[in-house]
């Protein structure tokens, strides 16, 4: 099994210098849960080309730090390699931003949310199983793409899980960063990319519990399975 892991994240040097990329981070979070399959991140924030459709059987779309109503060199091609995965039926699994720009391509909205930024720890449910997760996002799907399903939710997010007729499942929370990644980067971040206030909040958020980090991997793990054997 070969999943491509689509990394749109920009990483400015020095400033992160060290710390490991979110293609990277993606892989690693995501290796232990399907160890059959050959995980390889692709940099398209950094100019890489998309892959073509016989070189993987499945793919993940990161975050960014962009907006899906953004311009970028990669964003048009992004699209189109999305509904061509989708004609193909090469499943697809998208975090935070991957979440939004599979509901806007595929016929929903995503957009700056109402409630604002919101960065930390938040308790989300999904298939009647409630669960902590880190999220880091300004922007949310508020509109559900023809053919897609609700199924996760969170107080403050009521698109937070969307899955579809095709082989697709979206995220709007972050499972791949564990508590101290997050913390090294509100450290190096703090007052650059992510304000002092953000910081706070999430840091006292984390004080509520820890999250496991396993739990998604091994239901998007088990997705995969499910879907590049079909």
């Amino acid at each position: 099994m070969r999943i491509a892991v689509l990394d749109l994240t920009h990483q400015p040097s020095p400033l992160l210098d060290g710390v490991p990329r979110v293609g990277e981070t993606i892989a690693e979070w995501l290796s232990p849960e399907l160890p059959e399959a050959t995980i390889a991140a692709v940099g398209i924030a950094y100019g890489a080309a998309l892959p073509k459709p016989d070189s993987f059987d499945g793919v993940v779309v990161s975050g960014s730090e962009l907006g899906v109503y953004d311009e970028s060199p990669w964003m048009a091609p992004l699209r189109r390699f999305l509904l061509a995965a989708r004609e193909a039926r090469k499943p697809i699994f998208g975090i935070c931003f991957g979440h939004q720009i599979m509901a806007d391509t595929f016929g929903g909205r995503a957009e700056k949310a109402a409630c604002g930024y919101v960065v930390g720890r938040r308790i989300y449910e999904s298939a009647g199983v409630t669960f902590p997760t880190h999220v880091w996002h300004q922007d949310q799907v508020t509109r559900v793409p023809p053919g897609a399903t609700v199924t996760g939710t969170a107080d403050y997010c009521p698109i937070g899980v969307l899955e579809y007729e095709f082989p697709g499942l979206s995220v709007q929370f972050h499972p791949e960063y564990t508590r101290p990644r997050l913390e090294e980067l509100f450290a190096r971040g703090r007052d650059r990319f992510i304000s002092a206030e953000a910081v706070d909040s999430a840091l006292e958020s984390f004080r509520d519990g820890e999250v496991d980090r396993a739990l998604f991997a091994s239901h998007t793990a088990a997705f995969f399975r499910q879907h590049v054997a079909a």
